[in-house]
């Protein structure tokens, strides 16, 4: 869910043009990937909370909806100056007044709220009003508000508040982090926006997956899996903070698929043309499919761990660094996509960034062979951590890279070589007159032997 307003925007990922995730209207409740547009269904957060709907949670027989009463009432007074001194008048009313929507998904809603209390901005997601107070929704909701409560750093979006609004819904308050999604920054990138070309050269798209990276560092160090990175849950903040949204399908790694309850897709439904060959794809899909790891793309969410979200962080990477999805050659069905997905191993380094004009000077090898390595089908042959990501990124941007081919060879060579010079720089001085005196001794060699 975006903390951004903005303009509709057309997405050509995988060959199609739709409207982006952010601007899509919501499906409807039982609504599946076979009612709706391929591309949408592609984009779309598969689970319950977001764009595809699926059942709910079972809850014991005869259980009722909560009973709740309006928490949102404002609590501090106004304070008045009176003479030489002040006067306290109360407040009523609510706190928390609504300034415009920010966006909705299938089951909650997100809106820039003014504090009244603080006199603040902030962001307010609450159940929508068609989804009803039952237990089960309710307990999905307390899961998400206790999932952000208790994940607090400075790359994850802070929970300010809970409660109940005038209409009996209920909502958690967050920071509202004033800026843009990634998603929106790749576009303009993609567009060649001189201003977004200039302010997200390589390093800084470098430095901003590292801001990803320390997120899902400390989340998954906390036991928990985000199961839905992409660039529309990545928020940009106008002091240049990277910050990881929408925590509506993350889990306990430890309890993943023990209660999952995304929709089951029959062949029908994974069936998105009519020449689409039947085939049996048993499994819950959870998370959006474009950036699912090849583990989400089996159902196999019990399986899920840490590496699945790295896997789907290099996704995002790749797309921030090459200006397109890296399977944006691949088109036909929703089914023949997560085929791809579970198949097919990461491209040849040497292709794997085909040219763009707003990266003239082309994708840096060193990075091309990070992609690969975090791009590989088996997880145990990707990064294994988000802690190991970042030490390889900052050496790479130290000039530390790995030697793996002759190009980062090459780069690594010279780093090493102006080191030595530095260390000791008579010695260097020394053998380069020795060198370059023994070269001009053998031209000359050469040259007498020739005129003789």
């Amino acid at each position: 869910m975006q903390q951004r307003e903005r303009q509709g925007s057309v997405d050509t990922t995988v060959g199609y043009e739709v409207p982006r995730a952010s601007d899509r209207p919501p499906l409807a409740l039982g609504e599946t990937a076979a009612d709706a547009s391929l591309p949408g269904a592609l984009h779309a957060t598969v689970a319950l909370g977001e764009t595809l709907a699926a059942p709910l949670p079972e809850v014991a027989e005869g259980a009722s909806a909560p009973r709740v009463t309006s928490t949102s009432t404002s609590v501090l007074p106004r304070v008045e100056a009176e003479g030489k001194g002040v006067r306290l008048v109360p407040t009523s009313g609510p706190r928390y007044r609504t300034v415009r929507s920010l966006g909705e998904g299938g089951m909650g809603e997100v809106a820039l709220v003014e504090d009244r209390d603080i006199g603040r901005n902030v962001a307010m997601k609450r159940l929508r009003a068609t989804f009803g107070q039952g237990p089960a929704v309710v307990a999905r909701f307390v899961d998400e508000v206790r999932t952000i409560g208790n994940l607090e750093h400075p790359n994850i979006v802070p929970i300010h508040d809970v409660g109940v609004d005038e209409s009996g819904r209920y909502f958690f308050v967050m920071k509202y982090v004033d800026g843009e999604t990634l998603e929106s920054i790749v576009t303009r990138l993609q567009a060649g926006d001189p201003r977004a070309i200039a302010d997200h050269g390589i390093t800084r798209r470098v430095e901003i997956f590292v801001g990803l990276l320390r997120a899902l560092q400390y989340a998954h160090a906390r036991g928990v899996v985000h199961r839905d990175v992409k660039p529309a849950n990545v928020m940009i903040g106008r002091y240049g903070e990277v910050v990881l949204m929408d925590w509506g399908v993350a889990r306990p790694i430890a309890k993943v698929g023990a209660h999952d309850d995304a929709q089951r897709m029959s062949p029908d439904e994974m069936r998105a043309t009519p020449s689409r060959a039947s085939e049996t794809h048993a499994g819950a899909l959870i998370g959006t499919p474009l950036y699912m790891s090849p583990e989400q793309a089996a159902g196999k969410n019990d399986e899920l761990d840490a590496r699945s979200d790295l896997y789907s962080a290099c996704l995002v990477f790749h797309e921030l660094l090459g200006l397109r999805h890296y399977r944006s050659s691949t088109s036909g069905s929703l089914g023949e996509l997560l085929e791809a997905i579970r198949a097919q191993e990461p491209e040849n380094v040497h292709t794997m960034f085909p040219a763009h004009p707003a990266n003239p000077q082309g994708i840096p090898a060193e990075l091309a062979h990070f992609c690969r390595r975090g791009l590989a089908r088996d997880p145990a042959a990707r990064w294994q951590s988000a802690e190991e990501m970042i030490a390889e990124l900052e050496a790479i941007l130290e000039g530390r890279c790995r030697v793996q081919c002759p190009v980062t060879f090459m780069k690594r060579s010279t780093r090493e070589m102006g080191l030595f010079v530095d260390r000791r720089p008579r010695f260097a001085m020394g053998a380069a007159i020795v060198t370059a005196l023994v070269v001009l001794g053998l031209i000359a060699n050469a040259l007498r032997d020739l005129i003789l």
